[in-house]
């Protein structure tokens, strides 16, 4: 199998959640750090417009989406696994939950006040101008925490991630799950990037306990890469995708074959382009052409994106 390259940046939270599952199934990856902010033209290069952090990159086929990198790690090393049995419906609810609602309450409380303060100390003023217009634009017409009412419902779940660890050591028993993962990287980013903020994690002492307990995982074994030797890997290779299940299931009436386009429901709306040649019942793979990376797959989970057929008038401006 080809090397696992992430493409990251070290304070994004989201990769702070796929680093630590390489570590838990202590797995070597080539890290390629990107640009927190866009453009992003060698990220695009590969993936064609999605710009979210972080993207798994295996050779000419790319990732998208921590949802949908967790199920391509647990094919790669299905030990330990992140879904044991019986719980694996469970520790997916809980996942989505935790990267979902317990997220954005806390990030709408960590990005309020001292913690941005405590993001952009001795940091340009134009550099936390520039961050502020990028993340606008990503999270255009979402419904967002005002900071009171983000710090009233962090702290309502934080509480119940504490209830959850009042008899044992991980959040559905004794080993970490996926649900672990996608809990733990919010409270991570408030810990390591806003510590003036952290102090609300001082009234639930088994959850900073359990933080204890996950940061000690690590990150596995990471050598670093760069965009250009990613980009030329894809150019290099032939796609050959690790997603399991290949049954098609129409769901929009978009044959196999259509230029569409692929976008986030909701933040990082930026569309990928390319031609539908697989639906399945868990993800979505996009054929597209580079003129640096070549062919190259690129993979959507099913849940949060958005599958629509390209329109003919913008076909004619592109030329296809």
């Amino acid at each position: 199998m080809a090397d696992l390259i992430l493409h990251h940046y070290a304070t994004s939270p989201f990769s702070e959640k796929l680093r630590l599952i390489l570590g838990y199934k202590k797995l070597a990856w080539k890290s390629v750090i990107i640009p927190q902010i866009a453009p992003k033209p060698e990220l695009v290069a590969l993936s064609g417009g999605y710009r979210r952090t972080p993207v798994l990159q295996i050779g000419a086929d790319i990732y998208c989406d921590t949802s949908l990198i967790c199920d391509v790690l647990e094919h790669v090393a299905p030990m330990p696994s992140i879904y044991p049995e019986p719980g694996k419906g469970l520790e997916r609810v809980v996942a989505q939950w935790g990267d979902s609602t317990l997220f954005w309450a806390a990030m709408g409380y960590n990005l309020s006040g001292k913690g941005l303060a405590d993001i952009f100390a001795n940091t340009p003023p134009e550099t936390a101008r520039a961050f502020a217009e990028d993340r606008k634009a990503m999270t255009f017409n979402m419904v967002r925490h005002r900071p009171g009412d983000a710090a009233s419902a962090y702290k309502s779940y934080l509480r119940r991630l504490s209830d959850m660890l009042d008899d044992t050591d991980f959040l559905l028993g004794a080993y970490p799950t996926v649900a672990d993962f996608a809990c733990y990287h919010p409270l991570w980013f408030t810990r390591k990037r806003t510590p003036s903020m952290a102090g609300i994690l001082q009234f639930t002492p088994a959850v900073s306990d359990w933080l204890d307990r996950m940061a000690a995982i690590g990150h596995g074994t990471m050598e670093s890469f760069d965009a250009a030797q990613a980009i030329a890997v894809a150019a290099a290779s032939t796609p050959n995708t690790l997603l399991s299940d290949s049954t098609f299931q129409d769901e929009h009436g978009i044959p196999l074959g259509t230029r569409v386009t692929i976008a986030a429901e909701s933040f990082g709306p930026e569309p990928t382009e390319g031609e539908l040649i697989a639906a399945t019942r868990t993800h979505y793979t996009l054929r597209r052409d580079d003129p640096r990376a070549g062919t190259i797959h690129v993979h959507f989970p099913r849940v949060g994106y958005t599958l629509c057929k390209l329109d003919a008038s913008k076909r004619r401006e592109k030329g296809v």
